[in-house]
């Protein structure tokens, strides 16, 4: 199956964070039945939390058995637990609240305030990786991993031209001097993300033209991380209209310019 990156086009945020929604919840349900659970990385930032609240609000929601997913974090900022400029948090007052999930597949890295140094709760987030891994020891089996993109063209706390991005052992790790704020996080490595069977970056904002032209061009993964992303049988970028002004007509996906939240599953 070819794994060429390619970009699906909606027409505005509100579409796009619907249209991924339905078919996220179309997707799961099919790959609890093949293998009796799905694992699923989530993403903060506007998107993370608009496909989240699409999800909630969806009418299929409840058809997906929530008892059988597994949830974990690309990333999140070494803030205090509550903080609501954590992932988690956010996640959870977007969807997890809402969805009978069990406590034990939520899998939230260590927050500020629990007695660990931020290289600590790198390591304990590894650590716990591994305890849930598949074949290679080190991590989960991932079905779907969700990023955001950022002007910079960065993924999860992995930035231009720093050495995480050029990290190839260890799957998670601490970030300091973050170029956006908080200056301190933990992030999974790009060995790690691109472990999924798929990946799914949702990207809106003409501030993301240039980095998602980029990205699909072919661009070093270096300089613009993004560019870095593939996942073992899907690579998409679910875009609006806005972050779409630069791509290559040949790589925005053919047919699917969508008007509507429609949206067709991949096989």
């Amino acid at each position: 199956m070819s794994n060429e990156r390619r970009a699906i086009v909606h027409t505005d945020k509100a579409k796009l964070a619907k249209a991924v929604a339905s078919r996220f919840l179309s997707k799961v349900p099919h790959i609890i039945a093949a293998f009796d659970e799905a694992t699923v990385v989530l993403t903060g930032g506007t998107m993370g939390q608009a496909v989240l609240r699409a999800i909630n609000k969806s009418a299929k929601r409840d058809a997906v058995d929530w008892s059988r997913v597994n949830f974990w974090w690309g990333d999140e900022r070494w803030l205090p637990a509550g903080d609501p400029e954590r992932n988690d948090v956010q996640a959870r007052e977007a969807l997890l609240d809402h969805i009978p999930v069990e406590p034990r597949r939520v899998h939230a890295v260590a927050a500020s305030d629990a007695g660990l140094t931020l290289d600590d709760a790198a390591q304990a987030y590894a650590n716990d990786l591994a305890a849930h891994s598949a074949r290679n020891g080190k991590y989960p089996n991932f079905d779907i991993v969700f990023l955001g993109v950022g002007p910079d063209g960065h993924i999860a706390s992995l930035f231009p031209e720093r050495e995480g991005i050029r990290e190839t052992e260890r799957t998670v790790i601490a970030v300091r001097n973050s170029p956006k704020p908080p200056d301190e996080r933990v992030s999974l490595t790009l060995p790690v993300i691109n472990s999924s069977v798929r990946i799914w970056a949702v990207v809106a904002g003409s501030d993301k033209a240039s980095a998602l032209g980029l990205t699909l061009a072919g661009a070093s993964y270096n300089e613009v991380p993004a560019a870095g992303l593939e996942g073992r049988r899907k690579t998409l970028f679910f875009v609006d209209s806005d972050a779409a002004a630069q791509v290559p007509a040949s790589l925005i996906d053919p047919g699917q310019f969508w008007t509507s939240a429609d949206s067709t599953d991949e096989h």
